[in-house]
């Protein structure tokens, strides 16, 4: 997560904490928390640290009755995730707070948060970032070659209407799952606070930066095909498992499921350049800019690349990415509008 995002997130992290140690009702207290799609990078126990923080803050402000919070987190990923780089950065949570710290345990749960992860009503507040735009797989009539994208690896201008109704469906079949789960899991008056990248525009085409950020992988892997290293129909049946929602959409399904209120959902924007969070409208170094990007998208596309095309052009293409983003970064800085929502479970 960009310090951007990090920044933008922290405040609406704390409110919904402080309102969760407020609920617990004992002077001796568990509170759990759940990292949804935690990944292995150098910000997956960010959540840890914030909420620990948090926690510690609320309960410093209770002197006269001080509370002793303990809080078991656990960390949700596919079984493929690199836990046992997770676990190993553990240690740089050993001295958070100091001797004051509160109390926390950190256990890894393996599995799609796309079916049931907890025991009914065992959870205080879910966390999810940069996560629930992705799918576990395509929709089956592109993954069967009934409709094609010919092209294309998402939603772009000369995508078929069939095939942009046919990501918008999945989208919201699978974040009406989502939200059914969690919903069933959460104590009453639980919370989430979910980040994931979304578009700006409620116009289905108007995806911007989001989708040219694939169009330009897919102009990387067009000119495998034209030198002979990928074949067109390879290409052709290629498409990620990805939706960039609305904030309208959003909040439409979150209304329509009556199952959470929405306490908080805006639209923030974060620059392509993981390491430029300036609001400068140039990009100072490109190239520079151009290998770092790169370097993010591979990290997330990679295992389907080699999964659908094999990892022989693997190198080349993200070489030949890098190029093209720095030369589409030298004309624009390019973001990818994030949207935050934070939800309450609705009591019926």
């Amino acid at each position: 997560m960009q310090e951007k995002a990090i920044l933008e997130t922290r405040p609406v992290l704390r409110k919904a904490i402080q309102e969760v140690c407020t609920s617990l009702s004992a002077r001796r207290s568990t509170m759990v928390v759940a990292d949804l799609g935690c990944s292995s990078g150098p910000n997956t126990l960010h959540v840890v640290s914030e909420v620990i923080g948090a926690v510690q803050f609320y309960t410093r402000k209770l002197e006269e009755e001080r509370r002793a919070v303990e809080v078991q987190f656990f960390l949700n990923d596919l079984p493929g995730n690199d836990f046992n780089l997770v676990f190993r950065s553990l240690e740089q949570l050993e001295h958070l707070g100091g001797k004051e710290t509160q109390p926390y345990y950190v256990a890894g749960l393996l599995g799609s948060y796309y079916r049931k992860l907890f025991p009914s009503r065992s959870v205080h507040f879910f966390h999810s970032s940069y996560s629930l735009m992705w799918r576990s797989k395509v929709p089956e009539e592109l993954s069967s070659c009934t409709h094609v994208n010919e092209g294309n690896i998402y939603i772009r201008k000369t995508t078929p209407p069939i095939v942009i109704k046919l990501f918008q469906e999945q989208f919201k079949t699978y974040f009406e799952l989502f939200l059914a789960l969690r919903s069933k899991e959460l104590v009453n008056g639980g919370q989430m606070l979910l980040t994931f990248l979304g578009r700006k525009s409620a116009e289905m085409m108007m995806h911007g930066d989001v989708s040219t950020l694939f169009e330009l992988v897919a102009k990387c892997l067009h000119s495998l095909v034209l030198k002979g290293c990928v074949e067109k129909e390879k290409l052709d049946t290629f498409n990620l498992p990805y939706y960039a929602p609305s904030v309208k959409e959003v909040k439409a399904l979150i209304n329509e499921s009556k199952l959470f209120d929405i306490e908080h959902v805006r639209l923030f924007e974060s620059n392509w350049y993981p390491q430029d969070d300036s609001d400068s409208d140039v990009v100072l170094d490109y190239a520079i800019g151009g290998a770092n990007v790169a370097k993010c998208i591979r990290a997330v596309l990679e295992p389907l690349i080699v999964d659908h095309f094999g990892d022989n052009i693997i190198e080349e293409l993200f070489v030949v990415y890098a190029s093209v983003v720095a030369k589409h970064l030298e004309k624009v800085k390019a973001k990818y509008p994030i949207i935050m929502a934070s939800l309450k479970k609705a009591m019926h």
